[in-house]
């Protein structure tokens, strides 16, 4: 219980996606005037990014918590965080600040389900895959290393749920693990139901513990 006052104490503030932000600037710095590929994988990117934080959004709004934007940095790099107020329910708190990455893994699951072994990702697919790759890798190494802002997400769903921060960062990772290898290995099955179960246990955290 204790803990549990103190994160409300504290604003009860879900992280959003600094490092994912990090990867989106660093992508918008490649050779767009390529086209071909560039173009549509860096559009697919800017909408894995746009889709993780409106899903927080969506849920800040959803339980009217209030959110705002709020200065945040991740080491020596200005970023932001959409916040809200304190005295949100553990299990709200745990779903606002989980939802992008519910997000992010749902549509990477759409993308790898939808396609045949021997077809191509198109480019602006890829995109959106390393987004939810390159996010879920940063976050589960701030988780692992607990460093980063406040506000990271990973934060905000250990607290509201009362787990090590460490075992959320596994969990985030899981999924992005098995969907790399489901890229690659796009006949795998062992690949494709490790994704799944990997993505239905992270959504079972955040649903039903606390």
């Amino acid at each position: 219980m204790a803990a549990k006052s103190r994160f409300r104490a504290r604003g009860s503030l879900a992280g959003r996606s600094a490092v994912g932000g990090l990867f989106l600037v660093l992508t918008l710095g490649a050779d767009s005037t390529a086209g071909g590929f560039w173009k549509p994988f860096i559009a697919g990117a800017a909408s894995g990014f746009v889709g993780h934080e409106a899903s927080h959004l969506i849920l800040d709004l959803a339980f009217d918590t209030g959110p705002s934007l709020k200065g945040v940095q991740f080491g020596p790099i200005p970023f932001f965080a959409l916040t809200h107020g304190g005295d949100t329910p553990p299990r709200r708190e745990a779903l606002i600040s989980g939802v992008g990455f519910v997000s992010q893994q749902a549509w990477a699951e759409v993308i790898l389900s939808r396609r045949t072994p021997d077809e191509p990702v198109s480019s602006f697919n890829q995109g959106v895959l390393a987004f939810h790759v390159a996010t879920s890798v940063a976050y589960a190494g701030a988780a692992f290393a607990r460093y980063g802002p406040f506000e990271r997400d990973t934060r905000g769903i250990a607290e509201a749920t009362e787990t090590d921060e460490r075992l959320i960062g596994a969990l985030v990772l899981a999924p992005a693990v098995f969907d790399t290898w489901r890229y690659f290995r796009p006949k795998s099955k062992a690949a494709k139901w490790g994704s799944r179960l990997a993505k239905v246990g992270f959504i079972g955290v955040l649903a039903f513990k606390n």
